[in-house]
């Protein structure tokens, strides 16, 4: 999950753990990067906001971690760059316009690992 706003990154964190899902949180693109390239662990899908401090944005994470997985379940988080999603977001991805419950992120990870195919 990559969240630069701390009070967003605790609600999310917890909404996914409570659903059963290990989180691992990097609060910058650049960090989320290196996390995906690295494959300390295998990660099953991207929850990630798009605008964020630094170089990279929330695109670009996902551009990456395509790279290294062609169809990489992607949830994007937003309160002002929806309308760019037509134009950046891949498929296998879920928009998700800021506020939203935590239940409605839960559902989109949920739904995305679910009409996935399963991976060795």
């Amino acid at each position: 999950m990559v969240e630069d706003d701390p009070e967003i990154q605790v609600i999310v964190e917890d909404a996914l753990k409570e659903a059963g899902f290990e989180t691992a949180i990097a609060p910058s693109a650049e960090e989320a990067v290196t996390l995906l390239k690295g494959k300390v662990m295998t990660y099953r899908a991207l929850v990630t906001d798009i605008n964020l401090k630094g170089r990279m944005n929330g695109w670009e994470v996902a551009k990456q971690a395509r790279q290294i997985e062609p169809d990489f379940p992607i949830v994007y988080m937003t309160g002002a760059a929806a309308d760019d999603w037509t134009s950046h977001g891949v498929p296998n991805s879920i928009l998700l316009v800021k506020p939203f419950a935590p239940a409605q992120l839960v559902t989109a990870v949920s739904n995305l690992l679910n009409a996935g195919t399963p991976t060795s």
